[in-house]
């Protein structure tokens, strides 16, 4: 069934792999929605080429993230491990594309930064920066956004343990925040769902 787009996507998927021709190394067409991946060689060239050929005209970035693929689903890491994920918007022509590219080497991720051709990129660089130690080459002021510059590791990456490395308090003595060693230990909560007769002055049906 047909979903109402500003733009045919089987045809939005032709018109943005004639733009990249070979920069393309494959695409999915999934829920109307348009994914293309590129090979981090060519990365920044098959950006500035989504956001100036004509019939694409990707002018504004509307996010940036990174994605951590080791055990992704459930299942044994295939293939490389970060990756680069943009939304892009045309305001002129309303549509969007979802551009991948993979860092190639796992145990250092390094991609180039886009910031030169999309400013908003700055910020949302640094958070992939921060979160999943993303390198991007290139970017003027690559320092940690969300956590202090003193943080240890990388929360967002799956082999970050829930409860951190260290915990960080105020010290009245010292007069001034010093971390120590986690002191809650990490369990496992299920909530628990309660079901009473009357219970806050409502009849509740047992099930």
């Amino acid at each position: 069934m047909m979903t109402d787009y500003a733009i045919d996507p089987v045809q939005l998927q032709a018109t943005v792999l004639a733009a990249l021709g070979d920069l393309a190394a494959s695409s999915v067409l999934r829920l109307g929605e348009l994914s293309v991946v590129v090979n981090v060689a060519h990365y920044a060239k098959a950006a500035k080429l989504l956001r100036d050929a004509p019939g694409c005209r990707f002018e504004q970035l509307i996010d940036l993230c990174g994605v951590d693929y080791a055990t992704y689903k459930d299942q044994p890491q295939s293939g490389l491990r970060y990756c680069v994920v943009l939304h892009l918007l045309s305001v002129s022509l309303n549509q969007r594309v979802r551009l991948k590219v993979f860092a190639p080497d796992d145990l250092s991720p390094v991609v180039p930064s886009v910031c030169d051709i999309w400013s908003a990129a700055n910020w949302f660089e640094r958070e992939a920066f921060d979160l999943f130690g993303i390198v991007f080459e290139g970017h003027d002021d690559l320092r940690r956004i969300l956590t202090d510059y003193g943080f240890v590791g990388h929360p967002f990456r799956k082999d970050f343990p829930v409860s951190g490395h260290v915990e960080m308090r105020y010290d009245a003595e010292q007069k001034r925040v010093v971390y120590q060693p986690v002191t809650i230990e990490p369990r496992e909560i299920t909530p628990r769902i309660i079901r009473e007769n009357n219970y806050g002055g409502f009849a509740v049906e047992q099930i």
